[in-house]
Formats: structure tokens, sequence, C-alpha cells
């Protein structure tokens, strides 16, 4: 599959998200297609208290993961399209 370069970076291809630590205001990106057109979508705030790790996690890393999936279930829902899809997917 072919490189994509959209908004200063190189992806490997649609729908594989990076982090982006340079950029002032989202800490990841992702290219995908939408309605037939490609689409950079940026995602998470950049350092935000986010991301608890899953290795050997508290209970209030476990809670603070299941609050924000809650919160954010029906953008969620709205599949690849929707920057709560690639934050839920790539961060949470």
């Amino acid at each position: 599959m072919a490189a994509i370069q959209k908004g200063g970076h190189t992806f490997k291809g649609l729908n594989k998200p990076i982090m982006t630590p340079d950029h002032p205001k989202y800490a990841a990106a992702v290219v995908t297609k939408v309605d037939g057109k490609e689409k950079l979508l940026r995602f998470g705030l950049q350092g935000a208290d986010r991301f608890p790790e899953r290795k050997g996690e508290s209970k209030a890393a476990a809670e603070t993961r299941k609050n924000w999936k809650a919160r954010h279930a029906q953008n969620i829902k709205r599949g690849p399209s929707s920057k709560a899809y690639w934050a839920n997917k790539f961060l949470w």
C-alpha cells in the first residue's frame, strides 16, 4: 500500500492512525475515506491527562477508561468518520 501525504504527515495507508507530537492541539491523526473522499481527522488533545496504562492498571484508571467510553458512546457508534471512534480505537 502506498504512503499517503496529508497535513504535513506521512501515513502508511488509509485508516492507519499516527501520533502527532509536534502538532500544537491534537495528539493523533488518521486519514480515512468519508463520502468517497480522503479526509484527515485529528483527535485527542495534546497534553491531556488521558490514555491510562492497561497493563496492571489501577481501579481508578479502569474507571476513567469506562467513563470515557460511556460518555462518547454515541459518537463512537458513528464509525470511522468520527474522531471519537479513532480516539477509542487508538488512544483508549
